[in-house]
């Protein structure tokens, strides 16, 4: 059964996820309608970002529903992967959609230089849209850190919604300033690339968030084929069992901990040096769940009794 604690917790991530689908709709229909008003495909770009938010947002909150479900006959290591399955197919698509965006920024850009000129901006409908959407990211940043801290900052989702907002309102911002740079210099220093200025910050957000993407599809990707977690959280781990193997009298012939979600498995490959009862077992392997949980939250941990590490050695390595 879980705990009032997890009970409260589940709640606060599902009401945070909640306000980020109705807010990222918000910004999605709003880019739409200004970028069809003004004819930017910043604008634009801008909305289509926020309309994978809400997707992302509306499956986040069915995963967070049932994240922390136990092993059943269908899922027998449980569903912590996938909160991990999310954070990358998520990155993913943010991947394509900057992939796309550049694309046709540059195809834009090429046209231009060949003597197409693009249908000129509309920039009254901007002032408004960038307001407010500005705005918009500030609250959805704020409410879904809050909530992060508050849920004890386990949540990879929340994390990543937070992220997600914070870099949106700096998308807006930067394509705010950008487009007010060329319309107040567009008979100035920034005539002759005017006709394609919002091409060109189009380019130059999409290149500065495709960095952060690939940093987030990556470590998604890491945790699914199993990389081990940081130096840091092995570390931890290692330092909070060290008091329940002191106390048993074994030894610790190895230690493997990796990252799936919010949650950490911990491998103990354990010789007790004596022979032992699977009750005395399993009071161990409490216990080591307990002590690792204070050092990383939601570890689990699988008690191994062996003499050797994780690798055979080469004398009774059967392949």
């Amino acid at each position: 059964m879980t705990t009032p604690n997890t009970n409260s917790k589940k709640h606060l991530e599902s009401r945070s996820l909640v306000v980020a689908m109705w807010g990222n709709l918000f910004m999605a229909a709003a880019g739409l309608f200004a970028g069809v008003l003004s004819n930017s495909n910043a604008v634009m770009m801008d909305g289509l970002f926020s309309l994978i938010g809400f997707g992302s947002a509306l499956l986040a909150r069915r995963i967070s529903h049932r994240i922390n479900a136990g092993p059943d006959k269908v899922r027998p290591f449980g569903y912590a992967a996938d909160e991990a399955i999310f954070t990358t197919f998520r990155s993913l698509s943010l991947l394509g959609l900057v992939l796309f965006a550049i694309t046709n920024a540059i195809k834009s850009i090429y046209n231009y230089l060949n003597g197409m000129v693009p249908a000129p901006l509309n920039f009254a409908p901007m002032i408004v849209y960038f307001v407010g959407i500005g705005l918009t990211c500030a609250i959805l940043w704020g409410f879904h850190h809050f909530t992060w801290k508050k849920t004890g900052k386990s949540s990879s989702i929340l994390k990543l919604e937070a992220k997600a907002a914070a870099f949106d309102g700096l998308i807006t911002a930067s394509a705010g300033v950008g487009l007010a740079a060329i319309y107040y210099f567009r008979e100035g220093p920034l005539a002759p690339v005017a006709p394609v200025g919002d091409s060109l910050i189009v380019l130059l957000l999409c290149l500065l968030a495709i960095g952060s993407y690939l940093r987030d599809f990556r470590g998604g990707l890491g945790e699914l084929a199993g990389v081990s977690a940081s130096p840091s959280h092995i570390a931890a781990a290692r330092r909070s069992l060290r008091a329940a193997i002191a106390e048993d009298g074994g030894s610790l012939q190895d230690l493997s901990v990796t990252k799936l979600g919010r949650v950490f498995f911990v491998t103990v490959y354990y010789d007790p040096g004596r022979a032992v009862s699977a009750a005395v077992v399993d009071d161990l392997n409490l216990r080591m769940i307990q002590d690792a949980r204070e050092a990383l939250t939601d570890a689990d941990v699988l008690l191994v009794i062996t003499e050797h590490p994780r690798r055979w050695p080469d004398s009774l390595n059967p392949f």
